[in-house]
């Protein structure tokens, strides 16, 4: 029976982990071993990357995994208040702890700011009072305050680099 590639983030888990997992091992399974490997609560939800329901842990693997496998999020908080600040007006919503910064920074600066693609593409969250600008494709889980369940980004332009690309006598 073919394996298949699990990767994944949680509470606690702030890198991207990796597991080769038998498609008929169940959510329930994945969990606990999950909770062994790096700690974490009994209470904890899994859930795939960019879902906002936590995931049946009854499942099996092979229900969910797709070609280029899963990636999943283990963390207790079964919602994230992110709050999103740019040019002064300030908004928030509810995501899953599995979203990515990405899909964040879409529904913030395309759906609530109205940026156009190319505007949006132009600016990057930051989290609040750091320097941190958390690449696209980290959970927003792995950045959360464990207390509160909440996250506070900037939305600020990125820093580009100008310079000569060619060599001026």
């Amino acid at each position: 029976m073919k394996t298949i590639d699990l990767f994944y983030q949680g509470e606690g888990v702030a890198e991207i982990e990796y597991l080769e997992i038998e498609p008929d091992t169940t959510f329930a399974d994945i969990k606990a071993r999950l909770i062994e490997k790096h700690g974490g609560a009994a209470d904890a939800l899994l859930f795939v990357e960019d879902e906002d329901d936590p995931l049946d842990e009854a499942q099996t693997v092979k229900d969910r995994a797709g070609g280029r496998g899963l990636k999943l999020h283990l963390h207790r908080c079964r919602h994230i208040m992110v709050v999103v600040t740019y040019n002064g007006e300030t908004i928030d919503r509810k995501f899953a702890p599995s979203a990515t910064v990405a899909r964040v920074k879409r529904w913030a600066a395309e759906r609530k700011f109205g940026m156009t693609d190319e505007e949006a593409g132009e600016h990057v969250l930051q989290i609040v009072g750091t320097h941190e600008r958390p690449a696209p494709g980290t959970h927003i889980g792995v950045l959360a305050n464990r207390k509160t369940c909440g996250l506070a980004f900037d939305l600020v332009a990125d820093e580009r680099v100008n310079g000569a690309g060619e060599d001026r006598r």
